[in-house]
């Protein structure tokens, strides 16, 4: 479903991304980690288009897009949720969904305004209410309803549980769980590495712009070393 290759960025001068190469297979969940400020949101800004890359190629389905606009990257199936959710502040739970809907590229399960309503029971309480009125998960919860209305088949969350209250992070993993078998690629990034190794089928560990280790989620949450060294945990 993605592929980089050789993925280098730089802000101004300051090198950030060091020659990423990185797959994610269909129906398959990529978990990304490590430190604050190794390249991870950089890398998925990259993805679609909000981060001008210096060398190397993205590839979606084996169609490079690493030179197309933001727009049409998300016109092809890719729906990012960026680490400020990204909450359009006057406009109400409805307005902000009913905006992204779109129809889904292939046949299959689509994703509608009462099926979104079913995964996040809370916005159709909160429908009526404006982005400013609402909590932090439940803006979580919206950007996720919101993504998840464009019909995606390359889901992207940087950081979906960050500063949320637990029983909120639970309840955002047993939705992302729930996803699974639904033909959609996730790639995830969230600096609570249970959220990650609970969710991910592969794990890729950043550190200073370039993957210094990936493997299996079990594998990876089992090396205690390499988490110590690199996280610190």
């Amino acid at each position: 479903m993605l592929e980089t290759s050789e993925l280098y960025a730089s802000y101004g001068r300051i090198p950030v991304l060091h020659g990423i190469s990185l797959t994610a297979s269909p129906d398959r969940y990529l978990g990304i980690i490590g430190r604050n400020g190794v390249g991870k949101t950089t890398l998925l800004r990259s993805l679609i288009g909000l981060m001008p890359l210096t060398r190397g190629e993205v590839r979606l389905k084996g169609m490079l897009i690493s030179d197309s606009q933001t727009h049409e990257i998300a016109r092809m199936g890719v729906a990012y949720v960026p680490e400020n959710r990204g909450v359009f502040p006057s406009l109400t739970v409805l307005e902000s969904l009913t905006l992204a809907a779109r129809k889904p590229l292939r046949s299959g399960e689509e994703w509608t305004l009462e099926r979104v309503f079913e995964v996040f029971p809370r916005l159709a309480e909160r429908r009526t209410n404006r982005g400013d009125q609402l909590s932090g998960g439940e803006q979580q919860m919206l950007a996720i309803g919101r993504a998840l209305l464009t019909n995606p088949q390359l889901l992207i969350l940087d950081e979906p549980t960050e500063g949320l209250a637990p029983l909120i992070v639970i309840q955002i993993r047993k939705v992302l769980r729930s996803l699974r078998g639904s033909g959609l690629t996730i790639v995830i990034v969230d600096q609570n590495l249970e959220t990650v190794f609970s969710i991910a089928d592969h794990v890729a560990l950043i550190s200073r712009g370039t993957v210094v280790a990936e493997g299996p989620s079990e594998k990876m949450a089992n090396d205690h070393s390499l988490l110590n060294q690199y996280l610190g945990v």
